[in-house]
C-alpha cells in the first residue's frame, strides 16, 4: 500500500487528462455494475455459438508465416468461442501445396464459424468460363462454414499486379448467389461501402455482410505503398476515399428503422476498430445482430508465441466485461 501511494503521488501530475479528451459516445454509471457481475451472455451468429461478440477478420495467405498466424488465430477463437474469417485462398486454387496453412477446422473446433475466402475478381473469372464448382469444392475441403467475398475494386486498380474487373460485384454476387447453396459473407478490404451498395447488399440473401470500413488497415494505401513515386503522388487522394463503421452503421439503422426489408440480418463491423471500447460501442448501436471484427490488433500478436496472442484477447474480452457493467451508449 506504501508504495502504491507512493506511486500516487509520483504520477499525479503527468496523469492529468483534459475535460475535452472525455469520450462522449458512453455514459458512465459507476453505482450501477460491479466488477464481479460483468457478463457476456453468449449468441447465435452465422448459426453458431459465440461465447464473445468477435469476429478475426480475414488477414493473410500464401506466406511463410501464415501458418504459424492461422494457427494461433485459430488457437485463440477456440479458447475464447469466437469467429474466424481465413484469410484470401486464391492461392489455394492455383497450389494446393499451402493447404495445411489454411487447414485450421480441426483446432478451431467444428462449434465456431470458420469462412473460407475469395476476390471478387476471381468469382467473376470463375463465373465466366464456368468453374465456380472449384469454390463450393474449396469450402468443403477446408470444412468451412461458408465463403467470404472480398469486394476491393481500388485495391484491384492501385495494384501493380492488379486485375480489372468487368462487371459491377453486385451483379457477380447476384449471379453466384443463384447458383451455389453456400453460405456468403461480403466485406470491403478497408474503404468501406457507400449507402447505395449498402441498399443493395442488404436485400441479398447473404449470410452477413462485414464492412472493412475506412479508418483501420486499408488496402489500397498498401497497395499505393508499393507503387512508383508518380503513381503514388497521382492516386493518394483516392485512397484516402471511403466511409467509416459509423457512416455505415447508420446506413442500415436508418433502413431497419424505415422499414426496408433487408434480407441479411447479421453485421461484422471491422474497420478502425481499435479497442474493445469500439467494439461494444458499436455492436450495442447495431440495430441487427452483430459482431465486432478486428485484423491488425490481432495479426499485431499472433506471429510469435501463442500466449502473446493469449493474453491480448483476454484482456480484449475482460474489458468488454468491464464495459457492460459500467458503461451505457448515449442516445
Amino acid at each position: 500500500m506504501e508504495q502504491r501511494k507512493h506511486d500516487h503521488i509520483a504520477l499525479a501530475f503527468s496523469s492529468q487528462i483534459d475535460a475535452i479528451q472525455a469520450d462522449q459516445r458512453f455514459t458512465y454509471e459507476p453505482l450501477l455494475g460491479s466488477h464481479v457481475k460483468g457478463q457476456i451472455k453468449p449468441m447465435t451468429f452465422l448459426g453458431k455459438k459465440l461465447r464473445v461478440p468477435m469476429w478475426v477478420s480475414s488477414m493473410t495467405g500464401g506466406t511463410k508465416l501464415a501458418r504459424v498466424i492461422n494457427t494461433n488465430l485459430a488457437r485463440a477463437c477456440h479458447e475464447f468461442g469466437m469467429g474466424m474469417g481465413l484469410g484470401s485462398c486464391r492461392i489455394l486454387l492455383e497450389n494446393p501445396e499451402h493447404f495445411d496453412d489454411f487447414n485450421m477446422r480441426d483446432i478451431i473446433g467444428n462449434e465456431l464459424p470458420m469462412y473460407a475466402n475469395i476476390g471478387i475478381v476471381q468469382l467473376e473469372e470463375m463465373l465466366a468460363d464456368k468453374s465456380y464448382s472449384r469454390l463450393v469444392e474449396l469450402v468443403g475441403k477446408l470444412r468451412a462454414d461458408g465463403l467470404i467475398i472480398h469486394v476491393n475494386p481500388l485495391q484491384e486498380w492501385l495494384q501493380t499486379e492488379g486485375d480489372v474487373l468487368k462487371h459491377p460485384p453486385i451483379e457477380s454476387i447476384e449471379e453466384f448467389l443463384s447458383l451455389t447453396d453456400l453460405k456468403i459473407i461480403v466485406k470491403e478490404v478497408g474503404q468501406g461501402m457507400g449507402p447505395e451498395s449498402l441498399r443493395r447488399l442488404m436485400k441479398l440473401p447473404v449470410e452477413a455482410v462485414e464492412f472493412g470500413a475506412f479508418g483501420g488497415t486499408n488496402f489500397a494505401q498498401v497497395e499505393l505503398a508499393r507503387c512508383d513515386p508518380q503513381k503514388q503522388e497521382l492516386y493518394r487522394p483516392l485512397a484516402m476515399v471511403g466511409h467509416t463503421a459509423d457512416e455505415m452503421l447508420n446506413v442500415i439503422n436508418v433502413l431497419e428503422r424505415d422499414g426496408n426489408p433487408l434480407a441479411c440480418r447479421q453485421l461484422i463491423i471491422s474497420g478502425g476498430i481499435r479497442s474493445f471500447l469500439d467494439g461494444y460501442y458499436y455492436i450495442s448501436k447495431s440495430s441487427l445482430t452483430s459482431v465486432f471484427g478486428q485484423a491488425s490488433g490481432f495479426l499485431r500478436f499472433a506471429r510469435g508465441e501463442y500466449s502473446d496472442l493469449q493474453r491480448f484477447v483476454n484482456e480484449q474480452v475482460n474489458g468488454l466485461k468491464l464495459a457492460g457493467a459500467f458503461l451505457r451508449i448515449k442516445t
